[in-house]
Formats: structure tokens, C-alpha cells, sequence
């Protein structure tokens, strides 16, 4: 299924319109399965611009916050019915502009429209709790307020459900918002846009403005009236944003990066294992924070499972992601390609054994695209940069170990700490691994990557700020516990 689309030059989304960047200077928004093909013309933003989104922003929040959360629901009712009826336009645009399959982004979009239902029903939830009072003529209890402005800062990988998670429960809780974009994803961030209005989003309620980080970010960052700043991204950003906000008094919630092992145990269902490792690590171009990454296996099945795994990573069908056959797109941009291979480097020069793929793909009008053929690392140690650092790309490095206690040892040896998967039969071997494991998502015989909306998604050690995203758990962010002390 393709359709025809025109190139367009979109625009920041201020107060209810939309508005060209006081720079008026654009940037091209480029296929990377097809580098020749221009897929959207973007907005190359200022301060000033950021400046007006929050100005915007700060005016709307008022009124916006008296509304009641049923109220504030029903526009994200009309926001997901808006996105729905758009599903497969915002899914070809998100393929088109960053690579991942048609399949993945529908199924992606698919994941939006949901998380905006399932906010939309948290306007109806309590919003607080009666305390007794030592008093017996008083009467305490607690309410939640809106922090104010929230500065919405996301990354090019997931284009629809990131924004979304963040925004949907900034906006039930009363909050209105300056989003900020990856640019390389700034096409379908303008398609969300579009279905905001749509819906009638009173104005200044939600802001896009498009731009680079070192400039649109750092502007809202470092905004006096933005009260909170809500992050996905590198771990060097985010430490950025974390110190700014920190300086100046802001909240700040932080998802950064993953080293995400699994663990193949003596027990464990080969063929099953199999298949969540390639998925886990190799969907989506390996580019998830949650993506595989370090394969620990068990002596005693190492070559058996290296051998069912080479045998179905070989099947895997490169492609631009609007083919129906094409399992793995490219990397989202020519830097992400050239970084991906620059790690592949490294583990050979390191030693590690590079038993599969691990070149630019180039066949059948690959070669103007950013594709990279999976690679397989076998003869890995836990210390080699390639099972230290995050590489963003479909690699997996395999690493033999004989026992569950050193599998955990090695698994937990990094700084990341986000996601965490092991494939075992043995309940006592889930329970250590449960109990055991330094990570914030910890699955059992599934793959690393996935979290269900409705739970709590987040990281251990540098892979986050240690609040939680999704689910009810958002709340905790994006408001503020006022405790109301009443005197009869």
C-alpha cells in the first residue's frame, strides 16, 4: 500500500496556528530507505520561537486547568478518533521518514490512539485522599495539581507513541505543553499536530516547535516558565537537561539509554529463545532503548542456540519498510548508519568474532539507503565496548557463561539498567533472576523490548532519572501533592 504524497513544508504549531519560524529557514526531512527522495520540508526553529510556544503555553494553562478531567478528556477522545481515522497516512509518514516497516508503524500508531483512549478515561479518577486530622472539627485531605508548562522533549525512534505517552497524561492532569521533536522525526510529529487541531485543542494548550536540540531544546530547557521537562534520549542529553533543570528549580523526568541482556538458561526453549532474541534485538533496526543487546547463553546449549539463531537471522528480508516483504528497514539516518558500523569496528579490533552480516547492505536499490545487515558477534566478553555502550543498530553479541549466577554477574556489569529478559523453564531460576536483576522492565520467556501502556515503564541506574512513565505512575510526574487542612 502506498499512496502519493506531496511534499510539504510544515510549520510550528504556536497558540492555535500555524506559524513559520522567525529564522524562516527550513531543513529537508529525508527518506532513508531512498536518500534521493525528500519525504517533508521542517521548520529550523530559534529561541524566539520557543519563546512564543511558552508564552502560548503559560496563557492557556488556566483556563485549561479549570476544565474537569472529563472535560480535558473528551478532547483526547477526539485527538485518538482524529489519529484513527488518519492510521495509515501517519503510518506511511513515519515509514517513509524513519525508516522502521509499515507493519511496525501501524502497529505504533496503533499503540498512540490506545494511549490516548486510556488517558482519557484517568480524567474520571480520583484525585486525592482524606487524611484524619487530629482535629476532630477539621477536615484534611490531599489533592493533585498541574505543575504548569511541561516542556515535552522526544526522539526520533518512536515518532507516535513517545510523544503521546508523554503528552496525553501532561494534558489529563491540567498541564499545556511545548513539544519539542527529534528532527528526523518533526514530519510525523506535524501529523499529531494536525490531529490536535483537528479535534479543536483549545489554542496554546499544546505547542510544536521544530529545531535542533543544541538550540530548540536548550531554549526550553533553560526557560523560566517551563516547570517541567519530560525527556527520551541520549544518556550525554539527558544529563544536560537533568543539571540545567536542577539549577533552576524544575522538575525533570529522564529515559535514556539500555545494555538490555538476555539470558539463555540450560532449560530454556531453544526455539522460543531464538525467536524473542532476534525480535527483541533486531525489530525495528535494533534502534529501541529497549532493543537486545547482550546474549548470555548457557554452556550447554551455546552452540545449539547459536546455530537455530544463524539460521533464522539469515532469513531476515532487508528492505524499505514500505515493501510488504522487507522484515528490517534501514537506520533512521546516514549518522546513525555510520555510528552502527563504526561499533561493528570496534568489536573486531577487539577480538570478538563476527560470525554474521555486519556490512552495509546494498542489494536491490540498497545502496540508496542507510541499511546494514544484521551482525552476529560470537567469542564476546562482558568487558569489550560492544557489551559496554549502547550501539542503537541491530547487533548481537553472544556471550558463553556457565552458570545463572555468572550470567546475572555479567548482565548487571554495565551502567545501564532499563530492560532485562531471561528464557528459563525453572520457576527458582525466575525467582533469582526477578530478585536479582538491575533493571527497571523484567521479562520472563519473552523478548527485552515491549511494555504495555496501562504499567509503569522505566529504567535502574543511568538508563533514567527513576520515575516512571505509563500507566498510572505518570501522575507522580506531572503533578504536585497539595495537602488541604479545612478548619470548621
Amino acid at each position: 500500500m502506498t499512496t502519493s504524497v506531496q511534499v510539504k513544508t510544515h510549520l510550528n504549531y504556536i497558540n492555535g496556528e500555524w506559524v513559520s519560524s522567525l529564522r524562516n529557514k527550513v531543513g529537508a526531512a529525508i527518506n532513508p530507505a531512498n536518500k534521493n527522495e525528500i519525504v517533508g520540508y521542517v521548520q529550523c526553529s530559534t529561541r524566539e520561537d520557543v519563546d512564543r510556544a511558552v508564552d502560548a503555553a503559560k496563557r492557556a494553562q488556566k483556563e485549561w486547568r479549570r476544565l474537569s478531567g472529563a472535560e480535558r478528556g473528551d478532547y483526547l477522545y477526539k485527538i485518538a478518533n482524529s489519529l484513527e481515522r488518519r492510521l495509515e497516512e501517519v503510518a506511511e509518514t513515519m515509514t517513509r521518514e524513519m525508516g522502521k516497516t509499515f507493519p511496525e508503524a501501524k502497529g505504533e500508531t496503533i499503540r498512540g490512539i490506545a494511549i490516548l483512549r486510556y488517558y482519557a478515561g484517568e480524567g474520571m479518577r480520583k484525585a486525592g485522599d482524606v487524611i484524619p486530622s487530629t482535629d476532630s472539627k477539621a477536615l484534611m485531605f490531599t489533592t493533585r495539581v498541574p505543575l504548569g508548562v511541561i516542556g515535552v522533549i522526544s526522539p526520533w525512534n518512536f515518532p507516535v507513541a513517545i510523544p503521546i505517552w508523554k503528552m496525553a497524561p501532561a494534558l489529563i492532569y491540567g498541564n499545556t505543553i511545548v513539544f519539542k521533536p527529534a528532527q528526523e522525526a518533526a514530519v510525523t510529529a506535524a501529523k499529531i499536530m494536525e490531529c490536535m487541531h483537528e479535534a479543536g485543542i483549545p489554542a496554546g494548550v499544546v505547542n510544536m516547535v521544530t529545531g535542533a536540540g543544541s538550540e530548540v531544546g536548550t531554549a526550553i530547557v533553560n526557560h523560566s516558565d517551563v516547570n517541567g521537562i519530560t525527556f527520551t534520549g541520549s544518556n550525554a542529553t539527558g544529563k544536560q537537561i537533568g543539571q540545567a533543570a536542577l539549577a533552576r528549580g524544575a522538575k525533570y523526568q529522564l529515559e535514556m539509554g539500555g545494555k538490555n541482556p538476555v539470558i539463555i538458561t540450560a532449560d530454556a526453549d531453544l526455539d522460543l529463545a531464538v525467536e524473542g532474541t532476534i525480535n527483541g534485538g533486531l525489530r525495528s533496526t535494533g534502534q529501541k532503548c529497549t532493543a537486545t543487546s547482550r546474549v548470555f547463553v548457557h554452556a550447554e546449549v551455546y552452540d545449539a542456540f547459536k546455530e537455530k539463531l544463524l539460521e533464522q537471522v539469515k532469513e531476515i528480508t532487508i528492505g524499505n519498510g514500505m515493501e510488504g516483504n522487507s522484515w528490517m528497514g534501514p537506520c533512521a539516518s546516514e549518522n546513525q548508519m555510520k555510528t552502527v558500523l563504526s561499533y561493528i569496528e570496534k568489536g573486531k579490533a577487539e577480538g570478538a568474532r563476527l560470525i554474521y552480516g555486519g556490512e552495509r547492505y546494498t542489494e536491490n536499490g540498497g545502496e540508496n539507503g542507510f541499511f546494514i545487515q544484521p551482525a552476529i558477534f560470537d567469542e564476546v566478553t562482558n568487558g569489550m565496548v560492544i557489551a559496554q555502550e549502547e550501539i542503537f543498530g541491530p547487533v548481537l553479541a553472544l556471550i558463553k557463561v556457565e552458570s545463572i549466577e555468572e550470567a546475572l554477574t555479567q548482565a548487571n556489569d554495565v551502567e545501564y539498567g532499563l530492560s532485562a529478559s531471561i528464557y528459563t523453564k525453572d520457576i527458582g531460576t525466575m525467582m533469582s533472576f526477578i530478585n536479582d536483576i538491575e533493571a527497571g522492565l523484567v521479562r520472563i520467556n519473552a523478548e527485552t523490548a515491549g511494555v504495555e501502556l496501562q504499567a509503569p515503564f522505566g529504567g535502574m541506574k543511568q538508563s533514567s532519572s527513576h520515575s516512571r512513565e505509563q500507566g498510572q505512575a505518570a501522575v507522580e510526574f506531572f503533578t504536585a501533592i497539595k495537602t488541604v487542612f479545612v478548619k470548621a
